[in-house]
């Protein structure tokens, strides 16, 4: 209307100007100032206005405008202006500038716009979700046409101003709140004002979800039919759960199976809660969360081993390599990474180092550093531990007694030793002493010697000994000595026969050699005889010998040491008689010849072969046996039977050769024994009977260990649920466990194990019943159909009533979970079979701490079975 009127009175002036003024007019180039206004600015006509059509004066097109008011919406080259784009209702002004040209009074013009108030327009539906922190109040305006100015003010039902970030989280309901313009003058009187209407609808709650990580080789027994809600805490009922296994009602899950068909893992499982639909469109989105159950495998290495490659002498350690090969024993070990660590303790130190390495096929080598083997000794290599890298922790890997030793060995060193050696007799062993050998540490070593003289022989081995520096003698074989006279011996070389370390040496000694007898035609004969009878010895074959020693031994039946007498040879024959006191015994006894004197010379000859046999005959009785009872259970073994020695040996047939161990376990059958008299000679065999009694295990009925709790059941219930009610005895343990009465009380998910006793054969079963016990098989719904509630407690420390707390609802409902809430909707406390009692004091409070004043509560019991609804109720606290 103001625009219309504008318009005609520059027309009315136009005409009286033009009939006033000269002929020649004076052109306004750029067009005179002009003011508009623009109330309806929300009309669509508004979205974008060409300012040249506003200007009055007839401008000339073609010039350039200049945002004065830094609206920042007009193209200064087009100038068209985006009206409904400028943020707020006012006064707005713009020039018009043209260039200068012959007849134009002004090149420039301005152009004041006014801009109306405008509120906008609310959204038929403004839902935001409770899951937001704050919801903009502006995008509760229609979004289909032009949206309000932003300078106005928001204020809620009360009157109250507020930000236009309007809070959120966890509201619910719907909300009003009124946004106001300023007005513009000239436009309207009144203010400009909506009323916007913001219903809050509850986002879904999926919870907050536990990872679960069990070691599947020893923790899925009781995971057999696991509920998957007790991995998660605040979830809203109703879920729907995804995950490899799922099994009806479509929340439980057999980890067992799942370990067993599929292996170690991880496995993820998904909560989904649906959100709510609201006026036809889901204002919130489907919540979900995730837990993963990680079922991991216990490795066992027992039977593994360990070899270190390689000893080696001192000399090699500048240049020595090492290398530890590990390999697997009877169990597969997975291809991969693993890290070993180990120790490697030595002489002075002990050092620890974790090796990242890649096993295949069950065997991996890795390097071991030099550093640790630097000086002589011996080094031990023990892997303490072995883990995947993909290994979470919860199942150990079975390492035990996984080491080797590596040997850092000295040379042997015969500086300053010295040889002695005894005048001997041809082709007798020269015995060798070496002294002075201070430098050589324990053990044995191989030497080589070389002989000269008389006698010769190269690179001649030998054996010695060294203990605490004291060396044993070493021979020099008879063999190497069949000449006499003075024989020189030199030791070129010392090896250490374990380590192979070797050194060089040179130690020399003397031989005086003296002739030997001739034994050629040596011989030996003695006749068979009795127990008690004189036993002559004939020795013939002496040659020329008047005067010999002879030393001879006795073996077999009867034994002698070493004796020694003087003959007087007659016509190459001597002959003597065996002492009677050397001959107590029966059977077959050997003499042997073991050294023959020339007693003018002194030298004697150990001829070889001289000696003969001869029998003394006597046979034992067998021995007298009895049948025999023994239990199964006591495990009873040879060395239990009677009789028993030294001197008897069971056999388990009549033709049996090899006697049975005393370790060997009896089991019923003939067994026969004999005995063995003094000198070898064996009796017959004599039979015993033995029987060994076993009395069968209990065997319990199916189910049989289950009960229900608040029938208080006893190990009198849990033996009537077996074969042998009467006869069973139970313990706590399975070896040396502690004997339980009749009216023991059974304790949940605890393992007996059962005994039968025969009263017959006084024998236990050497078998055991493992029954372990559940007192959760409630399922008689008559038992728990009036299941009581207390409706309150006080908790002032009296001892009496002070935590409040569900009688047997973890025997009737195992998986419960309890929930107490103030009069305020505050959750207090959460509680189940594992945290049953509440002692009045805010536990799960997230905004209140302290003692729970007296009053009225409220509680939620979740019973999580046969899906009975929760049940809800109400309590008093009274201190």
């Amino acid at each position: 209307m103001v625009k219309n009127y504008l318009v005609a009175l520059k027309i009315l002036l136009f005409f009286i100007v033009l009939f006033l003024l000269p002929s020649q007019s004076i052109a306004q180039c750029a067009g005179i100032d002009t003011d508009v206004k623009i109330c309806d600015i929300e009309n669509p006509v508004h979205e974008s206005i060409n300012l040249l059509g506003l200007l009055d004066g007839n401008p000339t097109a073609g010039g350039k405008w200049t945002d004065d008011s830094n609206t920042q919406e007009l193209d200064t080259i087009t100038g068209i202006l985006y009206a409904q784009n400028i943020s707020r209702g006012g006064v707005y002004q713009f020039t018009y500038t043209v260039p200068a040209t012959p007849g134009c009074v002004s090149t420039t013009a301005k152009l004041r716009i006014t801009i109306g108030a405008y509120a906008g327009v609310p959204a038929p539906y403004a839902t935001p979700c409770s899951d937001r922190e704050t919801y903009n109040l502006f995008e509760a305006f229609n979004g289909t046409v032009m949206g309000p100015h932003k300078n106005g003010t928001w204020t809620n039902g009360a009157g109250q101003i507020v930000p236009s970030g309007f809070p959120i989280k966890g509201l619910q309901g719907t909300f009003k709140f009124t946004y106001t313009v300023p007005p513009v003058p000239g436009c309207i009187l009144l203010i400009p004002s909506v009323t916007v209407w913001i219903t809050v609808v509850r986002a879904p709650e999926p919870g907050n979800a536990k990872d679960l990580l069990l070691c599947g080789s020893t923790d899925l027994a009781t995971y057999t039919n696991f509920d998957l809600h007790g991995l998660l805490v605040g979830q809203d009922p109703g879920g729907e759960w995804s995950g490899p296994g799922i099994v009806a009602p479509g929340y439980k899950v057999n980890l067992q199976k799942i370990f067993d068909t599929q292996g170690a893992g991880d496995y993820e499982y998904t909560y989904t809660v649906l959100a709510p639909t609201l006026n036809g469109h889901r204002p919130c989105s489907n919540k979900s969360v995730s837990a993963v159950i990680t079922l991991e495998k216990s490795l066992d290495f027992t039977g593994a081993t360990l070899v270190v490659d390689s000893d080696i002498c001192e000399t090699e350690i500048a240049s020595a390599t090492y290398l530890a090969t590990l390999t697997r024993g009877p169990e597969v070990i997975p291809n991969g990474k693993y890290n070993i660590t180990y120790t490697i303790s030595g002489p002075t130190a002990t050092s620890v180092k974790t090796e990242s390495v890649i096993f295949n096929n069950g065997v991996v080598t890795f390097p071991l550093e030099a550093v640790n083997f630097q000086e002589v000794g011996a080094f031990k290599v023990e892997i303490t531990s072995i883990v995947a890298e993909w290994n979470k922790g919860v199942c150990k890997n079975i390492v035990d007694n996984l080491s080797d030793i590596l040997n850092v060995y000295p040379i042997p060193n015969l500086d300053s030793a010295k040889l002695k050696i005894d005048p001997i007799c041809q082709k007798e062993n020269a015995v060798v002493q070496i002294t002075g050998a201070s430098k050589l540490l324990n053990g044995t070593y191989d030497i080589v010697y070389k002989l000269s003289g008389a006698n010769t022989a190269n690179a001649q081995g030998a054996s010695i000994t060294v203990v605490n520096g004291v060396v044993s003698d070493f021979i020099i074989p008879a063999a190497l000595i069949s000449k006499d006279g003075n024989t020189s011996v030199v030791i070129t070389k010392i090896t250490n026969s374990v380590t192979k370390c070797t050194n060089t040496a040179n130690v020399i000694g003397n031989i005086v050699v003296k002739p030997l007898p001739n034994a050629t035609n040596f011989k030996v004969q003695i006749d068979d005889f009795c127990l008690n009878e004189p036993v002559p010895v004939t020795i013939s074959g002496l040659g020329t010998l008047k005067d010999i020693a002879i030393s001879y031994t006795i073996s077999g039946s009867n034994s002698a040491t070493t004796q020694t007498i003087n003959l007087l040879v007659t016509n190459a024959k001597a002959s003597f008689i065996i002492p009677q006191n050397l001959l107590l015994n029966t059977g077959t006894t050997r003499l042997t010849i073991t050294k023959v004197t020339n007693n003018e010379t002194t030298c004697g000859i150990a001829p070889t072969g001289l000696l003969d046999d001869f029998l003394i005959n006597a046979i034992p009785t067998a021995p007298t046996t009895n049948p025999q009872l023994f239990c199964k259970s006591d495990e009873a073994t040879v060395a239990n039977l009677v009789p028993n020695g030294t001197q008897y040996k069971w056999y388990d047939s009549v033709t049996a050769t090899t006697p049975l161990a005393a370790s060997t376990i009896l089991v019923s059958g003939n067994y026969y024994v004999k005995v063995t008299a003094p000198g070898g000679c064996v009796s017959q065999e004599s039979l015993s009977v033995i029987t060994v009694n076993d009395t069968p295990a209990p065997v319990l009925i199916p189910k049989g260990q289950d009960f229900c709790g608040i029938n208080n059941p006893t190990i009198a219930d849990l033996s009537n649920n077996t074969n042998a009610s009467a006869s069973v005895v139970w313990y706590d343990a399975p070896d040396n466990g502690n004997q339980l009465t009749k009216a023991t009380l059974l304790e949940d998910n605890t393992t007996y194990y059962g005994f039968d006793f025969s009263s017959t054969t006084n024998c236990f079963s050497n078998d055991v019943l493992i029954a372990k016990v559940s007192l959760t098989n409630c399922t008689n719904e008559e038992e728990y159909a009036d299941f009581f509630i207390p409706d309150g407690f006080s908790p002032n420390g009296d001892g009496t009533n002070d935590t409040y707390t569900i009688p047997d609802i973890d025997f009737l409902y195992p998986d419960y979970t309890l929930e107490i809430y103030n009069r305020y909707g505050n959750l207090m406390f959460t509680g189940n079979k594992n945290k049953p009692e509440w002692d009045g004091k805010n536990s799960d409070s997230k905004v209140i701490d302290g003692v729970a004043p007296n009053g009225v509560y409220f509680y939620v019991v979740h019973f999580n079975k046969d899906n009975r609804s929760p049940l809800q109720g109400r309590l008093y606290l009274n201190r």
